[in-house]
């Protein structure tokens, strides 16, 4: 076998055992050997042996009714969470806002064609927008989208509006949205992403001026007023300035 051959082979096994680990949920913590194969449509024969070696590495633990995550994760889990915390500084200053506005702060940075929430301040109102720490999100619409794409490169663009139910034509409207969030310092939308959601952003920059993340109050569309929005607005980028002030290349440090 050649280099390049065992190189590929390497991959697809390691792309393999990550898509079996992600059969592990909330909602289904423990899977057995046959869900695994009904689900990645792989040979008993090689489910088993990839199970295993999880196994051996503390990824996957056997029990009587299947395989749950493994102490490795645990580990693995720690180190992220460390990794990703925000400064208590920064988390106060979410708190503060989400309590003297009333609506949801979140923090995003990109990850490729999506955007990661790493830290949430839930409003204190009954009727509220919650996106879970680690959620996933497009990039192709929403205001923080608006301000996280400020840098980014053509390729990307077009990588993100293909991901997009638009098609390659969208890169068009989200320069658009990007210039207009430029030029105001600030990004808007509504319902883009999800009908009765609206959000206000803006950029938390590194030391570089460019941008590193997305500070966002978001909440029920018919609460985010013209007002409302300009007060938002300004309430942000006080937090923005603060936090900019640190002067930073990534959001965490």
């Amino acid at each position: 076998m050649s280099n390049e051959s065992a190189d590929s082979q390497g991959v697809r096994s390691i792309q393999r055992a990550l898509d079996i680990l992600s059969l592990l949920s909330e909602d289904r913590p423990l899977i057995a050997v046959r869900d695994i194969v009904a689900a990645t449509g792989l040979a008993k024969t090689t489910v088993i042996r990839i199970v295993q070696t999880l196994e051996q590495s503390g990824l996957l633990w056997a029990t009587s009714s299947g395989y749950m995550a493994g102490p490795g994760l645990w580990r693995w889990a720690h180190l992220a969470r460390r990794g990703w915390e925000l400064p208590p500084e920064t988390q106060r200053l979410m708190r503060e806002l989400a309590s003297r506005e009333r609506e949801t702060v979140n923090f995003y940075v990109v990850r490729d064609v999506v955007r990661v929430c790493i830290a949430q301040q839930e409003s204190p109102q009954p009727l509220r927008h919650v996106v879970h720490v680690g959620d996933e999100l497009p990039l192709w619409a929403g205001a923080s989208a608006k301000i996280l794409l400020r840098n980014a490169s053509p390729a990307l663009l077009e990588r993100v509006a293909r991901s997009s139910p638009y098609g390659e034509g969208h890169v068009r409207r989200m320069r658009e949205w990007i210039d207009e969030a430029t030029a105001a310092g600030f990004a808007v939308s509504h319902g883009e992403r999800e009908n009765g959601l609206s959000a206000v952003a803006v950029p938390i920059l590194g030391r570089a001026g460019t941008v590193v993340a997305a500070l966002t109050l978001s909440g029920p569309t018919v609460r985010f007023t013209e007002d409302r929005v300009a007060e938002f607005a300004k309430a942000l980028g006080a937090a923005a300035d603060h936090l900019n002030e640190r002067g930073f290349e990534h959001p965490l440090f």
